[in-house]
């Protein structure tokens, strides 16, 4: 993306957005509420039309390129499309749906359909729960089915919309682990998180953008802006940050 915004009601979300993904990086974007996370996914599935600026995602060209067909190489797992699948349907069945990017199954998958479903749920260690109803499910539980089904298609490029929204803190680390072992599984998506917390950027994230008021404050690899001294000016606010166990921390200062 080079100098993008988007504006609602002459009201600017995002502002001089110049941001650009390499291959081989996984990018964490950081920021309170408010700050254009979700709109920034929402322009780069096409869900959100950006205002100005130009934006080129996997190679193709906003306005040059049918973005309907861009999706079928995005997976998005959003815990806000959690409220939207029916309760009684399984596992298996929300995960299928990711092939038809429907919310809801309304064809009949064949074998290989029903093999893609099954790899993505292993890949998120829930094979067994295939059958289960969703709403039978623990929230830890659900975020898997949800990035299974994101991962169903084989996409090059992986969003995670705040995929530890809701869990307790068992349940956030199995998630995190889930997360952190995909660049290894071979072939794995370029990913991006959204998220609130220092403290869920596993290893696998190489680089972090941090946005507030709906612009960039600063963007580079995780090890250079997650610095006690740039998250004092991000938060605007004295911060302790670092690492433990290979994890970054955040605490008040």
């Amino acid at each position: 993306m080079k100098k993008t915004g988007h504006f609602a009601e002459d009201k600017p979300l995002l502002r001089d957005v110049d941001w650009r993904v390499r291959p081989g990086e996984n990018w964490v974007v950081l920021g309170l509420n408010g700050s254009g996370k979700t709109t920034l996914l929402k322009l780069i599935t096409g869900y959100a039309l950006p205002s100005t600026g130009q934006m080129r995602i996997l190679g193709k060209d906003f306005g040059e390129y049918d973005w309907r067909e861009l999706r079928k190489e995005i997976g998005l797992a959003s815990s806000a499309l959690a409220e939207k699948f029916y309760a009684a349907e399984t596992a298996r069945e929300i995960v299928l749906s990711g092939l038809y990017a429907t919310i809801g199954l309304y064809d009949t998958p064949g074998k290989s359909a029903v093999e893609k479903a099954h790899a993505a749920m292993e890949l998120m260690g829930i094979a067994a729960l295939a059958e289960r109803r969703y709403a039978e499910f623990s929230q830890g539980e659900k975020q898997k089915v949800l990035i299974a089904r994101a991962l169903v298609n084989s996409p090059k490029l992986l969003l995670l919309d705040e995929p530890c929204a809701g869990l307790d803190v068992f349940a956030r680390e199995k998630v995190l682990s889930s997360i952190q072992r995909l660049p290894s599984s071979g072939g794995g998506p370029t990913m991006v998180m959204v998220s609130h917390h220092v403290e869920e950027i596993v290893p696998a994230f190489t680089h972090a953008l941090l946005l507030r008021r709906g612009k960039v404050h600063s963007s580079g690899k995780t090890s250079g802006v997650l610095t006690k001294e740039n998250l004092s000016s991000f938060f605007e606010t004295p911060v302790n940050a670092g690492k433990k166990a290979g994890r970054f921390y955040l605490e008040p200062r």
